[in-house]
C-alpha cells in the first residue's frame, strides 16, 4: 500500500506513478493528518510511504501520523522523498522511525521534483518543472523494479553537513522559521475558500470573504501556490515568484 502526503502535487505525482508500476493500493493521507488522528491498516504488500522533504527529514505532521498508526500485514516499509536538491541524512530518522513503528526498513529514495518553497527559494516556471519531472521519472521506474523485487533502496552513507542539515537546521527551521505571520492577500482574492479547504492543519479561516492564518502552520506551500488568482503573498519572499503545483500523474 502505498500512503502519501503532498502540498502541491510533487509526492502525489510519485505516489501515483508507483501505484500505477505496482498495481498497488493508493491512500492519501490528507483527512487523517488534518484530524490528527493516525489509522489502523493492513496491506498484503510492502509499505510505501511518499511524502515531501521538509528541512532534510519527513514533515513533522507526517511522522507524527505514522508513530500513531497501527501497521498490519508486510511488514517491509520503504521511503520515497520528494525534494528540490537532496534529503540530509532523513534515511537514518526514517530508519528509526520504522523500528518505533515495528516495521523492517527497506531504504529511503530521494526523488528530486520542482522546488515549491516559494517562502524560500527560486521556483521553476512550467517549462522548467516539466523537465524536472521528466528526469524523475527514470528515478521512479528503477524504485518501482526494486520495490516489486522486495530489495532495498539503495543508499549512500550521510556524510556530517548531511546530519547537521537534518539535526540542528531542522530544529531550527522549525522553532524559527515555519510561521505563518507572513502570509498576506491582496485585493486580487474572491473569496473562493479554496486556500482554507486545501490546508493540511485546517489553519486558515475564512473572515470577511477572505482568509485568515491562525497560527498552525507547516509551510506546505499548498495555499499560496494554490490560490487561483495569486493573492497570497509570503512577506517579499514570494513577491514575483512563480507559483507551483504539480500536474496530475496520467498513465
Amino acid at each position: 500500500m502505498i500512503l502519501y502526503f503532498s502540498g502541491t502535487g510533487n509526492s502525489r505525482f510519485c505516489a501515483a506513478f508507483l501505484a500505477h508500476a505496482l498495481n498497488d493500493t493508493i491512500m492519501d493521507t490528507f483527512d487523517m493528518l488534518r484530524a490528527h488522528t493516525g489509522a489502523a491498516l493492513s496491506s498484503a504488500s510492502p509499505w510505501v510511504f511518499v511524502c515531501p522533504t521538509y528541512a532534510w527529514q519527513l514533515p513533522h505532521i507526517f511522522a507524527d501520523f505514522l508513530k500513531s498508526s497501527h501497521f498490519t500485514g508486510n511488514t517491509d516499509a520503504y521511503f520515497v522523498m520528494t525534494c528540490g536538491s537532496d534529503i540530509g541524512n532523513a534515511a537514518e530518522t526514517n530508519q528509526e522511525l520504522c523500528r518505533k513503528m515495528g516495521l523492517s526498513y527497506k531504504g529511503t529514495l530521494a526523488v528530486i521534483m520542482p522546488e515549491n518553497y516559494v517562502a524560500m527559494f527560486s521556483v521553476p516556471d512550467e517549462c522548467q518543472a516539466q523537465t524536472i519531472i521528466s528526469s524523475a521519472l527514470p528515478v521512479l521506474t528503477a524504485a518501482a523494479e526494486t520495490i516489486r523485487a522486495r530489495l532495498a533502496l539503495p543508499s549512500a552513507a550521510p556524510n556530517p553537513i548531511d546530519k547537521v542539515k537534518s539535526d540542528f537546521v531542522n530544529t531550527a527551521f522549525y522553532s524559527l522559521i515555519v510561521k505563518d505571520k507572513k502570509f498576506t492577500v491582496s485585493n486580487a482574492c474572491i473569496g473562493c475558500g479554496k486556500c482554507a479547504c486545501s490546508c493540511v492543519l485546517a489553519n486558515i479561516q475564512m473572515q470577511n470573504g477572505r482568509p485568515v492564518w491562525n497560527g498552525n502552520c507547516t509551510h506546505c506551500m499548498s495555499c499560496i501556490c494554490g490560490c487561483p488568482t495569486g493573492a497570497i503573498e509570503y512577506g517579499k519572499h514570494s513577491i514575483g515568484k512563480p507559483r507551483y503545483q504539480c500536474p496530475s500523474f496520467t498513465k
